[in-house]
C-alpha cells in the first residue's frame, strides 16, 4: 500500500511537471506570436520605396515599387522636382494597395491625380508647377553636368495637388542625367562658331551631329549631350543671339552652318563621312535649307522636328526673321491671351519663293509632328514636302510621322510636356506666352516613340552604313 501510494505521488509529479511545461510552451508561443505581431505592426508602418534606376539618363524607363503598406488602402505617390530656376515641379497619383500592402506603378492603375491608367512613367512626364508657382514656365535643363532630382514619396490616401500639410510615409531620390560617364564637353569658339561640343567616351571615330534648336536663340546643350550618351560626337550650335551672353549671331548665313559642319568633319574624333544634322523648329528650316543647297559637305541624314520648308534662307537670319516679323501682328490670341502662330504662316505654303527646293534633297529625311501644334504649320509643311519630293524623285528618302494629339515641342522623352509657356520674340524683343498645343498623355507618348524611331534611324544612317565603324 505504502509502495502504490509512492508511486501515485509519483505520478502526480510528474503531471504536474508536463502541465507546468505545456504551460510554458504555450506562454512562450504566446510571446513569439506577439512578438511576431508587434514586428509585422511595426513593418506595416514603415513603408518602403523600390525606385530604379537610382542614377540614369533622362530617357531611359524608370521602375517604382511600394511595399509594407497596409493593404487595399488609399495612398498617394509623388514626385517633386525643383528646377535650376529654384521653380518646383510636381506629379501624383492616386492608387490602391494589393492585398499584400504593394504598388507597383508598372502595373497598378492609376485612378487619378496629374495622370491616369498604367503609365509605368506618368510621375515623370506628367510634370506640372506646383500650385502657387510663376506663370507659363517651361522645364529645361541648363548645367547638363548636374543632374535633375526626383524626390518620390508616398502618402496616405488620396490628394489633390495641395501637398503642404501631407507627411510622407516614406522618401526616395533618383537623379535623371543628360550626361553619361566619359561624355566630355568642349566649348567651341573658332572660326566665328559659337558651340559646344559634346563627345562619347573612347579613341573614335565616332559619326557626329550638328544639333540646332529653334528661334529661342541661345545655346541650348541638353540635347546634344544625350546624344553623345548614346556615342554620337553632337555639336550644340549657337546661331540666334539672345543678348544675354553671346556676341550677336543674327546675322550668320548659310555658310555658317557649313562652317560649324566642317569642323565636326575635320576633327580627329569625328567619322567625316557619317555626319547628321538635328533639327527643331526652325532648326528644321535651317536643317533642310543645309541639304537643299547642295553644298560641299552634305550631311548624311537629317531628323526634322515640328518645322516647316517654308523658310527659305537666301541671305542672312537677320533678313528671314524680318520677313517672319512682318506678319507677326497677324497672329491668333486665344481666349487665355496665349499666342498662336501657325495661322499666319499658313499663306506662306501657297507662294513657291518662300519654300526650299527640298527636291534637291539626296539624304535620308525623318519628319516628325503633332497634329496639335499651334505654333507652326509643321504637318501641312510635310505634306507638302511629299508631294514636292514625289514630284522629284526622291520621295523614297523621306520618312513621316505625324503624332494625334502632340503639340510643337517635342523633346527628349519622358520631359514634361509644355502646352504654353513665355516667349521672348527676339526682333521685337517682346514677352509673350506662346501656345505650343498638344495634350499631356498623347504629347509624352510621341516623344518617347519618337525618340526611340530617333535613335534607329541615326544608328542605321551614321553607324550601319558606315564601313569605317
Amino acid at each position: 500500500m505504502a509502495l502504490q501510494c509512492i508511486k501515485l505521488r509519483r505520478l502526480s509529479f510528474f503531471l504536474t511537471c508536463l502541465q507546468r511545461d505545456k504551460f510554458r510552451r504555450h506562454i512562450s508561443s504566446e510571446v513569439s506570436l506577439e512578438k511576431h505581431l508587434k514586428s509585422e505592426n511595426e513593418t506595416r508602418i514603415s513603408p518602403k520605396i523600390i525606385a530604379q534606376p537610382t542614377r540614369g539618363l533622362v530617357d531611359e524607363k524608370i521602375y517604382i515599387r511600394v511595399s509594407n503598406l497596409i493593404p487595399n488602402k488609399k495612398f498617394t505617390l509623388r514626385c517633386l522636382l525643383q528646377s535650376e530656376d529654384k521653380d518646383l515641379w510636381h506629379a501624383y497619383g492616386h492608387y490602391i494597395s494589393d492585398d499584400i500592402g504593394v504598388v507597383n506603378v508598372a502595373e497598378d492603375v492609376c485612378l487619378g491625380g496629374s495622370y491616369t491608367g498604367k503609365e509605368p512613367n506618368g510621375l515623370i512626364w506628367s510634370l506640372k508647377p506646383v500650385p502657387g508657382s510663376r506663370p507659363a514656365l517651361r522645364l529645361r535643363k541648363q548645367n547638363v553636368f548636374i543632374p535633375f532630382l526626383l524626390n518620390i514619396s508616398v502618402h496616405n490616401g488620396h490628394i489633390n495637388d495641395d501637398f503642404k500639410d501631407a507627411c510622407s510615409l516614406a522618401l526616395t531620390v533618383m537623379e535623371r542625367w543628360y550626361i553619361a560617364p566619359g561624355v566630355s564637353r568642349i566649348e567651341v569658339r573658332e572660326n566665328g562658331i559659337h558651340g559646344t561640343l559634346f563627345l562619347p567616351p573612347g579613341p573614335g571615330p565616332v559619326p557626329g551631329i550638328l544639333d540646332l534648336w529653334g528661334g529661342g536663340g541661345g545655346l541650348v546643350e541638353y540635347r546634344a549631350a544625350l546624344l553623345a550618351s548614346h556615342g554620337y560626337a553632337s555639336l550644340a550650335l549657337e546661331y540666334i543671339s539672345t543678348g544675354k551672353k553671346s556676341t550677336s549671331l543674327n546675322n550668320v548665313d548659310l555658310k555658317y552652318f557649313e562652317a560649324a559642319l566642317h569642323f565636326l568633319k575635320s576633327h580627329p574624333k569625328v567619322s567625316n563621312e557619317q555626319i547628321g544634322v538635328f533639327g527643331l523648329s526652325f532648326g528644321t528650316s535651317v536643317a533642310l535649307n543645309i541639304a537643299a543647297n547642295q553644298n560641299r559637305i552634305s550631311p548624311k541624314c537629317l531628323v526634322c522636328i515640328s518645322g516647316s520648308h517654308s523658310v527659305k534662307i537666301d541671305g542672312s537670319l537677320a533678313d528671314v526673321f524680318a520677313d517672319i516679323e512682318i506678319n507677326t501682328g497677324k497672329s491668333k490670341i486665344d481666349e487665355n491671351n496665349h499666342v498662336i502662330w501657325r495661322e499666319f504662316n499658313l499663306p506662306r505654303l501657297a507662294d513657291p519663293s518662300n519654300k526650299v527646293k527640298v527636291g534637291n534633297i539626296k539624304c535620308p529625311l525623318l519628319l516628325i509632328a503633332g497634329d496639335d501644334d499651334q505654333n507652326w504649320i509643321a504637318v501641312e509643311s510635310a505634306k507638302d514636302m511629299e508631294n514636292m519630293m514625289k514630284a522629284a524623285g526622291n520621295e523614297h528618302l523621306l520618312t513621316t510621322i505625324i503624332y494625334p494629339k502632340a503639340g510643337h515641342l517635342i523633346e527628349p522623352p519622358y520631359s514634361p510636356h509644355i502646352r504654353f509657356s513665355n516667349y521672348i520674340i527676339l526682333g521685337e524683343k517682346q514677352k509673350v506666352v506662346m501656345l505650343w498645343g498638344g495634350q499631356t498623355k498623347e504629347h509624352s507618348f510621341a516623344q518617347e516613340d519618337s525618340w526611340e524611331k530617333i535613335l534607329d534611324f541615326l544608328y542605321l544612317h551614321l553607324y550601319s552604313s558606315s564601313s569605317k565603324l
